[in-house]
């Protein structure tokens, strides 16, 4: 190998940290994935992948969940990274999912100003969708490469990456890869690949144990009949549009059966965007195991047209399904959306039981359940919208008004008010209304709009903790 390789660890080097590597070959270099924390920190990372921006040439991105993707709205709509966007097909429709769903379970709960669902629409307007095997050569600077993604497992669409430099060895990008067979998804190719000159790879799991399927869906099954029989609800936090497919198809399988005793009881998954994803999910069976792929060819027999899985975008919609039930619910860190909400309502119940199905990032509610199993009590802050009303409702209308007058006083001192920037400005306050009410935005999201405006609470209080826990990871 004669080229110059450079490799720079943004983030995901010696913690648990999200996933992004700065590559570099010869000239061109590559931003491998950009993913960011449950919590948005703006931390040491992001501001060094901010200097980073201008060099970019281009992004390959390899699963779609926040750790892997969920800086790129920010550093296309605040930073103005400009450069091809490389991903799968489901990486594409999935991450766009997880990135919805993430915001607007920010946005019910305080005001989140980092990015938009527009700037989330215009990173993904940016990645150009490929399919497995297919080979695309670089340009300009990277004339001589080329990039090639593989099956990695573990979400549909993961992708290993090959790069390649013409007439000498390849390069390979793979991280959170699971070479194992699932339910729904073929294992990754990395075994049939040829050794690599140099291979960027993790050890998350590493020194980790993990039990048979069969054993673990077994102990599953237990643990929800027994919960729903002594009349308790089971909360199963879960990801957005990644291996919440799997916990969907297994669950529906389950209640299908009869030897269970589950078909008496209630089954939900519940996050902003659970129509989409179902509906992407059954679109995508080419994506899928080589066993899903046979019985659809053969029965046209889709594994994600449930029988008794239902769709729920909001807790209203939720409180109509009967009790007992399991719900599955998003974020699986339980720090925000609709899965800290069921955590604070069911957690007093010491008939209820949550299952954590993927161990995340230290300090989240989650992780500190996982790892101090025995504590029974807990501080959480609690966030909520307050409608505005009477005298609080005509100070912020005042204050807002202020407000808007001095920053056009500042932009005539400047010179910079005329008719057309006023024109811009109108535009950017239809775009402000949208984000106010969902429910009348264009982006993917099954929300109802709630007319009125709103101030972010905040309490601090100690929360007992009877639930029964366990661990799918």
């Amino acid at each position: 190998m004669t080229s110059i390789i450079k490799l720079t660890a943004l983030s995901g080097a010696h913690d648990e940290g999200p996933l992004c590597y700065l590559l570099q070959v010869d000239e061109f270099k590559f931003l491998l994935d950009c993913g960011w924390d449950e919590n948005f920190t703006m931390n040491k990372y992001i501001e060094t992948l901010k200097r980073y921006v201008n060099q970019i040439d281009a992004v390959l991105l390899s699963f779609p969940d926040g750790l892997h993707l969920g800086a790129l709205p920010y550093i296309v709509g605040k930073c103005g990274l400009n450069c091809p966007i490389y991903a799968t097909v489901p990486v594409y429709k999935m991450g766009q999912m997880f990135m919805y769903d993430l915001f607007q379970s920010r946005h019910n709960t305080e005001d989140f100003d980092l990015f938009t669902l527009d700037d989330v629409d215009a990173a993904f307007d940016k990645i150009i969708q490929l399919k497995y095997s297919q080979i695309i050569e670089m340009k300009g600077k990277g004339h001589g490469l080329t990039i090639m993604p593989v099956p990695a497992g573990h979400m549909i669409g993961g992708t290993v990456w090959k790069i390649l430099k013409e007439g000498e060895e390849d390069i390979l990008y793979a991280v959170d890869y699971n070479h194992k067979k699932e339910r729904h998804l073929n294992g990754g190719v990395l075994e049939s690949i040829s050794k690599p000159a140099l291979l960027i790879t993790d050890a998350y799991n590493s020194t980790y144990y993990q039990a048979k399927r069969k054993t673990r869906d077994e102990q599953l099954m237990t643990n929800i009949l027994h919960t729903m029989r002594n009349n308790g609800n089971v909360l199963v936090a879960v990801d957005t549009a990644g291996r919440v497919l799997e916990l969907c198809q297994l669950l529906d399988q389950m209640w299908r059966t009869q030897e269970s005793g589950l078909g008496t009881y209630s089954l939900a998954l519940l996050n902003n965007v659970s129509y989409n994803v179902v509906e992407f999910a059954k679109s995508q069976v080419e994506w899928m195991s080589d066993k899903i792929m046979r019985s659809f060819e053969d029965r046209r027999n889709n594994p994600f047209q449930f029988k008794h899985l239902q769709l729920c975008h909001s807790l209203s919609e939720l409180r109509k399904i009967p009790e007992p039930k399991t719900v599955l619910a998003s974020v699986p860190d339980l720090e925000w959306g609709f899965s800290r909400d069921l955590f604070l309502d069911w957690c007093g119940n010491p008939n209820n039981c949550i299952i954590l199905t993927s161990r995340t990032s230290p300090g989240t509610l989650a992780r500190n359940l996982i790892d101090q199993p025995k504590q029974k009590t807990l501080p959480l802050t609690i966030r909520k919208r307050v409608r505005l009303e009477g005298a609080e409702l005509e100070e912020y209308l005042k204050k807002e008004k202020e407000k808007e007058q001095e920053e056009r006083l500042k932009a005539q001192e400047k010179g910079m008010l005329s008719g057309e920037s006023s024109d811009e400005s109108e535009d950017e306050m239809e775009v402000d209304q949208s984000l106010l009410f969902p429910g009348k935005a264009r982006h993917d999201l099954m929300m109802k709009s709630e007319v009125g405006i709103y101030m972010v609470m905040m309490v601090i209080m100690v929360v007992y903790c009877f639930l029964a826990r366990q661990d799918m990871i």
